[in-house]
């Protein structure tokens, strides 16, 4: 048994043993030690590098580590094995996706605009923001020796009295505390309860005395980020917003691999926890200690997430979605509450889980198609939801189709190696002089935070800033020289955007070639996907009216920038429009109105699923859209002009 000690450059530590051949990133991972490992640690992306301070490492060498480095003790975790005591530095670029937990200032007008706009397009369509919870206030006789009714017979014929339902149903948590609220109420009570035409269930009770507000969570669970907000039930005013980042994330940056980590002996518990006991559940406490709300009185949530997240967070196996014919457990389910995931607000609050599509087409895309209001638009449109998937619908009031891409992540900053999520120290913009090949960037965080990294908005501006200077060629290869290109011993070219000296970490923030052909392909994806699902429908770019793009990554794209590159389709810029986190505003909106809960199933019921896969032109059209902007360069006259 060897100890092995992680050091953060914060000066922390945290130790933990191991065995002779114990891998170093699954040590990492069983101490929760977070690793950046977008491969699930095959040793394909170069992103788990840590720095071996003391002791010894058997370290396969790999091409991601130069000689020079290794040297200096740099290693990737997932190629190295435990062999004796041992200490390493894990740098903030390798934690940085693990981002700190964000809870927004909600006095920013911009934070609730958003979801303000929502409420009025949804309201202006004649769905009603009405649900099911609500407080009533009842008065019941005091108990004496001659009307000796329980406790619970007494609330139960005074609820059935003021609401003239039979059936009233009082669960265990509520009974438990029912004498003594009674009694100091002097019998005198508001219960908080969810009423429907056949039923009353009562989730609490208190002293009619006490301000009681409802609360309700809706989150956003991405591959990569988490956002949740918490909402007043009655008003939908939001109490506290919240993200971080997705603690499945150690275990793959993609689906495909989060899944088969599931899938091995007690791991489907250990995603279900990276979710919901590292991430989630910080995230509640968090959210009700800043604005001084008890996790208790949450009595509803709503989650939307992609198919394979929901499975991970309900704890039920995902195997069979990524294996032919692809079938999920499940596309809707009514039967979730927090005590059955270990969700820590009220012990019998329902989980409503936005429905699923297809097997790669998720609750995420139907709760953004319900923001997106495409579905209430005569005109063609089309939605696009950019992640680690990229989920496409388009139609309009008569019809919908829908499909989904495996962009990968580098639109998360994933497969490039100096990509990182949009956190202080990430490029999120940049120019560059076509003449002297100098750039210009704007980095995430306070000014004149230093540069680290970039994040997917950055890269695609580096790209077509690399491309419209002719620094590169379609083919995403250096034609040009200069101070800010180089070569390695290999051939392979490079651009510096920032030299160690300006960088704030212990090497340059470049972009190799590998990097831009590993994001033609994540571009290529989205593109081609578009074409596709057009061509099925006898449709073509010319006829979108509008394009609607949700996301993360979506609120910093240069949308000319998208366009120089072959992401998205030359159309008129006018056309696209960022709808922000459509996922999480679709799940509020869910959360908020049981009518626009009900028209979200009925959105999904009616939207046809293209599988992408099954096309036969699909990979013709993928091999066509891994150029810049495209082999076919009459499809973006407006970028072949400048």
């Amino acid at each position: 048994m060897f100890k092995v000690t992680f050091a953060f450059e914060d000066g922390s530590v945290v130790e933990t043993y191991a065995n002779t051949g114990d891998n170093l990133l699954e040590i990492a991972r069983e101490a929760n030690v977070a690793i950046d490992a977008p491969c699930s640690g095959n040793g394909a992306c170069g992103k788990c590098r840590v720095q071996l301070k003391s002791g010894e490492l058997d370290t396969k060498k790999t091409l991601h580590i130069s000689d020079e480095e290794y040297d200096e003790g740099w290693r990737l975790a997932c190629m190295s094995k435990i062999t004796a005591d041992v200490e390493v530095l894990v740098p903030d670029i390798a934690s940085a996706y693990k981002s700190r937990m964000k809870v927004a200032d909600l006095s920013s007008r911009e934070e609730i605009a958003i979801f303000e706009n929502a409420k009025r397009e949804i309201q202006l369509t004649g769905i009603e923001l009405r649900n099911s919870l609500d407080v009533v206030e009842v008065k019941m006789d005091v108990p004496t020796l001659d009307d000796t009714m329980p406790d619970v017979e007494r609330l139960t014929r005074a609820l059935r009295k003021f609401l003239n339902l039979k059936r009233v149903r009082i669960p265990y948590t509520v009974l438990r505390k029912l004498p003594d609220v009674l009694r100091k109420s002097g019998f005198s009570v508001k219960c908080v309860l969810r009423t429907t035409p056949d039923d009353m269930f009562v989730y609490d009770v208190f002293d009619s005395k006490e301000e009681v507000v409802i609360g309700g969570l809706a989150v956003d669970i991405g591959t990569t980020t988490v956002s949740a907000v918490l909402i007043n039930m009655e008003t939908g005013e939001i109490l506290a917003k919240s993200s971080a980042g997705n603690g499945q994330i150690r275990y793959g940056a993609d689906v495909i691999n989060r899944i088969i980590e599931a899938a091995k002996p007690g791991g489907q518990k250990k995603l279900q926890d990276a979710v919901i006991k590292e991430t989630i559940n910080p995230m509640i406490h968090e959210m009700c200690r800043s604005v001084g709300f008890p996790e208790d009185r949450i009595y509803r949530m709503c989650v939307a997430s992609n198919t394979t997240m929901n499975h991970l967070f309900a704890g039920i196996n995902a195997d069979y979605l990524r294996m032919e014919p692809y079938i999920p457990a499940f596309f809707k389910t009514n039967s979730l509450f927090s005590s059955d995931v270990g969700i820590e607000i009220n012990h019998d609050a329902h989980i409503i889980i936005a429905p699923n599509i297809g097997s790669y087409v998720g609750g995420d895309i139907t709760a953004g198609t319900l923001v997106s209001m495409i579905w209430n638009r005569p005109e063609f449109s089309l939605f696009i939801d950019l992640g680690t998937n990229g989920e496409l619908v388009f139609g309009n009031s008569d019809f919908m189709m829908s499909c989904a891409c495996s962009a990968g992540p580098a639109f998360e900053g994933g497969d490039i190696s100096c990509g990182m999520r949009a956190t202080d120290g990430a490029i999120e913009a940049c120019t560059i002089d076509k003449e002297t090949m100098e750039p210009s960037y704007k980095v995430v965080g306070e000014p004149g935070t230093k540069p680290v990294g970039l994040c997917g908005s950055g890269i695609i501006d580096v790209i077509s800033e690399l491309f419209m200077t002719g620094i590169i060629n379609p083919k995403g290869k250096f034609v040009r020289e200069g101070k800010r290109v180089r070569h390695d011993q290999y051939g392979m070219g490079s651009y510096v955007i920032a030299f160690e000296e300006e960088a704030g970490t212990t090497k340059d923030v470049e972009i190799t070639e590998v990097d831009i052909d590993n994001f033609i392909r994540a571009k290529g994806a989205i593109f081609s996907a578009i074409r596709t699902m057009l061509s099925s429908l006898d449709f073509d770019v010319s006829m979108i009216d509008d394009v609607y793009v949700a996301g993360g990554i979506g609120s910093g794209i240069n949308m000319r920038n998208a366009v120089n590159i072959g992401m998205f389709p030359d159309i008129p810029l006018e056309k696209f429009h960022y709808i922000g986190n459509s996922s999480l505003t679709g799940a509020y909106l869910m959360l908020l109105s049981t009518p626009a809960e009900k028209k979200t199933y009925e959105l999904a019921s009616n939207m046809t699923y293209l599988e992408l896969s099954a096309v036969p032109t699909y990979m013709d059209e993928f091999v066509g859209a891994c150029f810049i902007p495209h082999t076919d360069a009459s499809m973006f006259p407006s970028v072949e002009q400048r």
